[in-house]
């Protein structure tokens, strides 16, 4: 019975240390990964060029690590930057560890959303990565004491909602080349900032706008122009259906293309739509006077301005009232 006993705790002590050294192990198996604590601290955004589809920024960026094979001076990688300037650098290797500092001039390369431009909000993309080592080896720590940016300065005509920054993981879907790695999945760890900024619009919308309006209201005032001046009013109807369509390509030509329909694209459209029903009003009015109901033709005229102006008027304001909602 004493051996039975005896048995049965040696199998359990057994068991036990069996699945205490399984962490142990896997633990062992796992590459030791460094860590780099990363702040960032923005000095300037500026000429955010749509057409281009780029922005510039200029930053102070500090990164504090131990390893010195990370060496970011040569290894830093912005992987969204067009060019990379480094216009300072320092590096201080006392206390048992590197703190590199250095101030960047980026040419920042984004996507820009339009949809309800010019009342739009940007999100603008910024992060760093070590072009040497991946996941396995670096991990990124974000520094958060303090502000990230100089509230003095202003991007014209635009507002700086927020600037967040995080860490996270790069997946690039290849082995580089390492015949070692069966699986072709490649992972950089990755320290991101995200500025969200909107535009103070209002000013701006007149002045692209102004002209399509100004082109609508020349069409309408065809509707208190006698029927039988037929040149007159076909004329300025006309003429306003091409000043709109000229508005609408000197617009798209700041704009980068899109294959959605924009706010811009909504509002020429309504437009150009109720010019061309004022145009069909113009013929059926001049139907009217040729058939001598001139008291009919009169009586349209009246009607038919005070419902298109009032539906151009509605159609513009819930458009331009749920874009500057969103």
């Amino acid at each position: 019975m004493a051996k039975v006993y005896s048995g049965r705790v040696l199998f359990a002590v057994a068991f036990i240390l069996l699945f205490a050294a399984i962490p142990v192990a896997k633990a062992q198996q796992q590459p030791h990964r460094d860590t780099v604590s990363s702040g960032i601290y923005v000095t300037s955004i500026h000429d955010i060029n749509f057409k281009d589809k780029e922005y510039n920024i200029t930053l102070w960026l500090w990164l504090k690590y131990k390893n010195k094979k990370f060496d970011f001076l040569h290894n830093l990688e912005v992987p969204q930057a067009k060019t990379v300037t480094t216009s300072f650098s320092t590096i201080d290797s006392s206390k048992n560890r590197i703190y590199l500092l250095m101030k960047l001039q980026c040419v920042m390369k984004d996507s820009w959303a339009i949809d309800n431009f010019p009342f739009d909000r940007q999100y603008l993309r910024f992060s760093i990565e070590n072009s040497q080592f991946d996941s396995k080896s670096l991990v990124f720590v974000a520094d958060t004491l303090g502000k990230h940016f100089d509230s003095r300065f202003t991007l014209r005509g635009w507002r700086i909602d927020s600037l967040n920054i995080t860490t996270g993981v790069k997946v690039y879907e290849t082995a580089f080349g390492d015949d070692s790695i069966k699986k072709p999945h490649t992972e950089y760890s990755n320290f991101k900032m995200k500025v969200l900024i909107d535009r103070d619009a209002m000013g701006l919308f007149w002045k692209m706008f102004l002209g399509m309006y100004v082109a609508f209201l020349i069409a309408y005032m065809c509707f208190y122009i006698h029927a039988d001046s037929i040149d007159s009013r076909f004329g300025l109807s006309v003429g306003a259906l091409f000043a709109v369509i000229g508005n609408k390509y000197i617009i798209d030509s700041s704009l980068p293309e899109s294959t959605t329909f924009t706010l811009v694209d909504t509002l020429h459209g309504i437009t150009l739509m109720f010019i061309l029903i004022i145009i069909i009003c113009t013929a059926w009015s001049l139907k009217l006077f040729k058939q001598e109901k001139i008291d009919k033709a009169k009586k349209f005229d009246f009607v038919s301005a005070q419902i298109l102006l009032a539906c151009y008027l509605l159609l513009n304001g819930f458009f331009i009232f749920e874009a500057t909602r969103l």
